[in-house]
Parts: C-alpha cells; sequence; structure tokens
C-alpha cells in the first residue's frame, strides 16, 4: 500500500477535481479484500451512509506498545478511497500515536474535507472516532 507522504504528493500533482477524484477511487481499488466473515455488525461504521467496515487486531511490539493494524472495505468507490487513505494514516500505530495524529488535519491538507458532500464528511468523522474508540479500548484491555 502506498505512504502518506506519497498520497500526499500525488494529490499535489492533480490539479483537477475529477482527477483528484479518480485517484481516491483507485487508492480504493488497491485497498487489500476484506474476509467477508470480517463484515459483521460489529465491524460496521455507524453514521455513515455508505456501509463501511473497519476490523482492527491489536498486537503489543517488542517495546511494550499497543499496536492497532486496520482492515476496512466500503460498498462505495469514493467512500473504499477514504478508507485506504485512513488505514495508511492509522494501521500498525500505536494507540499513542493514533491519538497524537491529526487525521482531520491530513485530508484538510489534501483538500479533500472541502470536496466532500456533508454526509461522507460526516462518515469519515464517524470513521475517525470509530478508530480512537478502537485505540481506548485496546489501551483500557491492556
Amino acid at each position: 500500500m502506498t505512504d502518506i507522504d506519497e498520497i500526499i504528493e500525488n494529490f499535489e500533482f492533480l490539479e483537477d477535481w475529477e482527477d483528484r477524484y479518480r485517484y481516491v477511487i483507485e487508492l480504493g481499488r488497491e485497498l487489500p479484500d476484506m474476509p467477508e466473515d470480517e463484515r459483521t455488525d460489529a465491524n460496521k461504521v455507524q453514521g455513515c451512509v455508505s456501509q463501511v467496515w473497519l476490523a482492527s487486531t491489536v498486537e503489543k511490539d517488542a517495546d511494550g506498545r499497543i499496536r492497532l493494524s486496520y482492515r476496512g472495505d466500503s460498498d462505495a468507490h469514493i467512500v473504499r478511497g477514504l478508507v485506504a487513505i485512513l488505514l495508511t494514516l492509522v494501521s500498525g500505530k500505536s494507540v499513542k500515536e493514533i491519538h497524537d495524529l491529526d487525521i482531520e488535519a491530513t485530508f484538510d491538507r489534501i483538500g479533500l474535507r472541502e470536496h466532500l458532500t456533508p454526509q461522507r464528511s460526516n462518515g469519515l468523522t464517524s470513521m475517525v472516532n470509530r478508530i480512537r474508540r478502537d485505540a481506548d479500548a485496546a489501551l483500557a484491555a491492556a
């Protein structure tokens, strides 16, 4: 998967918003398929107009930090691309790193938030909130 710096650089290169949307869709196509058995109500993100699923795996690294790895999917092409960008930002990060990330600022930097419909913007916020709750739950369970 592409790293966030490369994604940001590619967005800066693309001047036309139709091209940017095509790029978001392409990022979604590159997202690994989510196993069907993970598309459960427990993994479904509430607050999204489209169907969105996020599943996490919690691990401790050699230094004892709790890390979360994510898998995700959506039934909408653009939203699946947003999921791909979001997972690029957070997957494999420690709980502290996830909390320290200004995810919204990254999407603002790309310019995506201003070009999303209000429903998609609310859905993105729901995904971010879900990831932060997952991080809190992983920390509490440790």
